[in-house]
């Protein structure tokens, strides 16, 4: 029986990024040198799959630090973590490496030196995240001030006008995030900003990347997890350039082929803590299915890399 035909529209740049890379592998060398097992707080990165393969090598994620036993080390996932948690971590005298992205670790260095310049932080950014939580951690409490939406700006309730600046979560959407600056910098024409875009290259590139395969796809299949902020906003960004028809999924045994029965040109991309094997995965199942073309669209090249933490270079 011959099957029918589907063409895949493959976005580029996709996928894992330098700071999940670095995060990774600094799990995989704190095993080379510590031996199993090493603890790690909270996912590296939020995806089940990586996850599942640092256990399988001897990794042990927590939520908390009172989980991890005396005299084994701890890594502090990519999010990176509010100041109280390596505190905590010297005082029961932990060994302990701290993954945070470097681009993250940025954001917590400009709202420190806002807060020494004598200005309250507002963090544009979604509650609950666990880089919101790090970054508000930074500096005593009260001194951030969180808003999610325009609706956000328009109540919250500062200090001083005129002594004011905003940083932002890393993994926002960059259309959502450029509308909520505006309704800041409308109702503080003094607020400061940052030096550079605290939206990371990653998202940025990943969601300009679907933006460019929207308009001509049927679908578009997102390999992520739900608890992903990047990879939930490529689904959103997606769908408001023109694909509403786009979805998010772990793996291919969670694609609802009933879905794809009208489609002719299906979409893939994959968060920045996806690896690209769930992505090949993906098209594996469809080429059981489809006869399929694949043609990848690029709208840019990343050559980042990051190096690790100062301690664990010496063990690769």
């Amino acid at each position: 029986m011959t099957k029918p035909t589907l063409n895949i529209l493959l976005a580029s740049p996709r996928g894992f990024c330098a700071g999940v890379d670095r995060a990774i592998q600094i799990v995989e060398v704190a095993l080379q040198r510590y031996g199993a097992p090493v603890y790690v707080r909270h996912e590296i990165v939020h995806n089940r799959y990586v996850v599942q393969g640092l256990e399988a090598k001897g990794a042990i994620f927590v939520e908390e630090l009172d989980e991890v036993p005396d005299g084994r080390p701890v890594v502090f996932s990519a999010h990176g973590v509010p100041k109280s948690i390596p505190a905590e971590a010297e005082s029961r005298q932990l060994m302990y490496v701290d993954a945070t992205c470097p681009l993250v670790s940025k954001v917590h260095r400009e709202a420190e030196r806002h807060h020494a310049d004598g200005r309250q932080i507002i963090l544009i950014g979604h509650a609950g995240h666990p880089e919101v939580v790090g970054t508000m951690g930074q500096l005593p409490a009260g001194v951030v001030l969180l808003v999610e939406s325009e609706e956000d700006v328009r109540t919250v309730q500062v200090d001083d006008p005129l002594n004011l600046a905003f940083v932002t979560q890393t993994t926002l959407s960059v259309d959502d995030t450029v509308q909520i600056v505006a309704a800041l910098k409308a109702r503080f024409p003094a607020i400061a900003g940052p030096r550079k875009e605290d939206i990371c290259y990653a998202t940025t590139n990943r969601q300009t990347a679907v933006k460019a395969i929207a308009a001509k796809a049927d679908a578009i299949l997102v390999l992520g997890a739900p608890n992903s902020s990047n990879s939930m906003r490529l689904v959103e960004v997606a769908a408001k350039h023109g694909c509403t028809n786009s979805m998010l999924v772990q793996r291919a045994t969670q694609i609802d082929w009933a879905m794809m029965d009208n489609v002719k040109t299906l979409g893939i991309t994959a968060g920045a803590s996806a690896p690209d094997i769930l992505v090949q995965e993906v098209i594996e199942a469809c080429r059981e299915r489809y006869d399929i073309q694949i043609e990848e669209v690029v709208t840019a090249v990343e050559n980042i890399t990051f190096k690790l933490p100062r301690g664990l270079a010496a063990a690769e």
